[in-house]
């Protein structure tokens, strides 16, 4: 695999400074923001668990609900797969996230094979479960594998903080942030950490956990 993978605060900076000098909008936002997070994290069952947390859900309550799943060691595919309807209600998900994290468990992923499979196969593989879509699978590449050229254009946040930075009149749509995004390649996921720290400061609030 010939992906750019990140995995220290170097990487981020090299992105944003190559962002900075070949678009129009970077530095400016980057004077606002000041130098951008590494947002790493471990990959694999639970954090995948996390994702799906997270959709539709305030950043609050996802990091709520997952503490609870921590805590009841329900972060593993053989404990979601035996823990009963009850427990799992207890720990803040709905029926529908329930029946997601069950076939999340049951899908039998090889999360050690994603690490160097390239991204469109983990997208392809990852949305083959039931309940996770487009965006969970690019925020896993971006952040649990640390694709440097991933993007998430269905994110809300992203769509908002893309409109204010680039003065557009309305929000874009996914399909559109998409083709927007084609000019911060092939630092695209650094673009994003950049435009969550700038909906962050737009908006005082946060847009990714």
């Amino acid at each position: 695999m010939t992906e750019r993978i990140i995995t220290h605060e170097d990487h981020v900076a090299e992105g944003a400074a190559w962002l900075a000098a070949n678009t129009d909008h970077f530095g400016r936002l980057l004077e606002i923001t000041g130098p951008l997070p590494l947002r790493r994290t471990p990959d694999g069952f639970a954090q995948l668990c996390s994702a799906i947390v997270s959709q539709q859900v305030s950043t609050a309550s996802a990091r709520a609900i997952r503490g609870r799943l921590e805590a009841a060691d329900l972060l593993r595919p053989e404990t979601i797969a035996a823990a009963d309807e009850e427990t799992l209600r207890g720990c803040g998900l709905s029926r529908q996230k329930m029946r997601y994290l069950r076939a999340l468990a049951a899908s039998g992923i090889d999360f050690d094979a994603l690490r160097t499979a390239p991204t469109e196969e983990v997208v392809s593989t990852l949305t083959a479960v039931t309940g996770i879509g487009v965006w969970t699978a690019e925020i896993y590449a971006m952040f649990a594998l640390g694709r440097a050229d991933v993007f998430a254009p269905g994110d809300l946040a992203l769509q908002e903080g893309a409109r204010h930075l680039l003065g557009l009149n309305e929000r874009p749509r996914e399909r559109a942030l998409r083709e927007i995004a084609q000019q911060w390649s092939p630092w695209r996921a650094v673009a994003a950490r950049g435009l969550w720290e700038y909906y962050h400061h737009v908006k005082g609030r946060e847009g990714i956990l």
